[in-house]
């Protein structure tokens, strides 16, 4: 079977493994609970963990597939891990082997939330990196999520959302950071940041489950509270307000859907979002998420978000939502990302990090900081991926502690630094309020001595030409999709 099939399989048996040890020695005494009132587990005797060892051959494949059918009509943290579960073994004899011999033999509950979530965030990364399944979409970059959750520095108490939250990579390391930066948590604090702080939207089920599982094993999430939704994000506003938002949203196309009319006539609609709470209408997915994570932050909350370079620079709904966004929140910090650093082939991306304010008749941006992160930098997947070393110094000129005593390391005298700041006037001054802005000179295009190794300009000419396709493919659907209306 495919490895995203694999890590799927392995989530309903760990599942349903962890279930059953939560009603048993020693979890329950290491949770203040006597063997004698035991607790009974959210799984139906007939669908428990015993009921698949006690099985064999045909038997077991019949009894497996019933019970994730079953299980996929529960409520809470059950459905959300087995809805639409599907059996993807070949064979009984293999799936009785990963059952009896590998997960039996381990006692999940117990061990600790850092060696099994790791092992499980490993197997996404693995997952991630099968390029023809696409799950490379669904996973961030592990340092560069840890910068940014750096720099916004959530603190006890916060709340924090991702609404494009894949595996949930952003809700981990936030959860991660409170832990580590406040040892002293008491134990309500400890089951609210558990409970109620962290909210995650994705709109693909399967995502959802192992994102749902991932959370789990990393100790957060219950039977009766869900971290994670499965829903289309952007449909509408959902009315909750958030501290701190997080998120990479999907680099995806502008998409439409076919509408089959009454009399059976087919038209295809334009995938916009009709909503009162955004500055402009736009089937551009990644300008609905910017306006949409500035719905969701409460007055003066905290988002960093992951965009294209079209954001930065596209004409219409782009010039709208940019000069808005500067206008009504505090945009402070745009770091340029290199590209390589994706699963998604070609993406030229950045961070946005702003902050949501009150309605005022002046700006709230007045200066904007530029980290560039992109000119004369190379990084590749495999032979040399970004590590979170390579974003200290981006931190360090964030300066979390007070954001407002930033200094450049750009200047006259020192061209190369990669740190300095705009003005609100000369942003808005620029042609379409363009944010595309770049000052470093290229080493590769002064000195070809300084050229970087055959195979990463081969993968830049590579993603530079995948990033130009999917400008023509988005602008082909709009012709397209004009010559239908009209």
């Amino acid at each position: 079977m495919s490895y995203g099939d694999y890590v799927e399989q392995l989530t309903y048996l760990l599942f349903l493994k962890m279930a059953d040890e939560r009603t048993k020695p020693p979890y329950l005494a290491a949770h203040g609970a006597q063997a004698g009132n035991q607790p009974l587990s959210i799984i139906p005797d007939k669908y428990s963990w015993p009921s698949l060892l006690k099985k064999d051959g045909d038997d077991l494949f019949d009894h497996y597939r019933h019970l994730l059918e079953e299980l996929g009509k529960g409520k809470g943290m059950l459905g959300l891990i087995f809805t639409k579960a599907q059996n993807k073994f070949q064979d009984p004899v293999k799936l009785r082997r990963l059952i009896v011999d590998l997960i039996d033999k381990e006692d999940w509950s117990t061990m600790s939330a850092d060696v099994k979530g790791d092992a499980y965030e490993g197997l996404l990364e693995k997952n991630a990196q099968d390029t023809k399944s696409g799950a490379g979409q669904y996973f961030t970059p592990r340092p560069l999520i840890v910068a940014m959750v750096e720099a916004i520095a959530p603190k006890p108490g916060d709340t924090i959302c991702d609404p494009a939250c894949g595996t949930g990579g952003f809700l981990l390391a936030a959860h991660d950071y409170v832990v580590k930066h406040n040892p002293n948590l008491t134990k309500p604090q400890k089951k609210t940041l558990k409970e109620e702080t962290l909210k995650g939207y994705e709109l693909v089920q399967s995502v959802v489950r192992l994102c749902a599982m991932n959370l789990l094993l990393h100790g957060i999430g219950s039977q009766d509270f869900e971290p994670v939704e499965s829903a289309d994000a952007l449909a509408s506003d959902p009315g909750e307000r958030f501290n701190v938002v997080l998120t990479n949203p999907p680099f995806g196309k502008k998409s439409s859907y076919t509408v089959v009319g009454q009399e059976g006539e087919v038209s295809k609609e334009r995938e916009t979002y009709e909503r009162d709470d955004f500055w402009a209408t736009t089937s551009n997915k990644q300008l609905n998420f910017v306006q949409h994570v500035k719905t969701l932050l409460k007055q003066n909350g905290r988002a960093a978000v992951v965009v294209p370079d079209n954001v930065l620079f596209e004409g219409g709904a782009g010039e709208t939502v940019r000069r808005k966004l500067l206008h009504e929140c505090d945009v402070h910090i745009l770091l340029r990302l290199p590209t390589g650093l994706f699963y998604a082939q070609g993406v030229k991306a950045n961070v946005f990090f702003f902050d949501k304010k009150p309605a005022s008749e002046t700006p709230w941006t007045k200066k904007l900081w530029i980290y560039d992160l992109r000119t004369n930098q190379h990084f590749t997947l495999k032979t040399d991926p970004l590590k979170r070393e390579d974003l200290d110094e981006f931190v360090k000129c964030y300066n979390p502690a007070n954001r407002h005593t930033r200094k450049a390391t750009w200047s006259d005298k020192k061209p190369d630094g990669r740190w300095r700041s705009y003005d609100y006037d000369e942003l808005v001054a620029r042609d379409k309020a363009s944010l595309d802005i770049f000052w470093l000179k290229d080493d590769s295009l002064e000195d070809s001595a300084n050229l970087p190794n055959p195979d990463i300009i081969a993968q830049e000419i590579v993603d530079d030409l995948e990033a130009a396709l999917e400008q023509f493919r988005l602008i082909a659907n709009d012709l397209v999709n004009d010559a239908e209306k009209g």
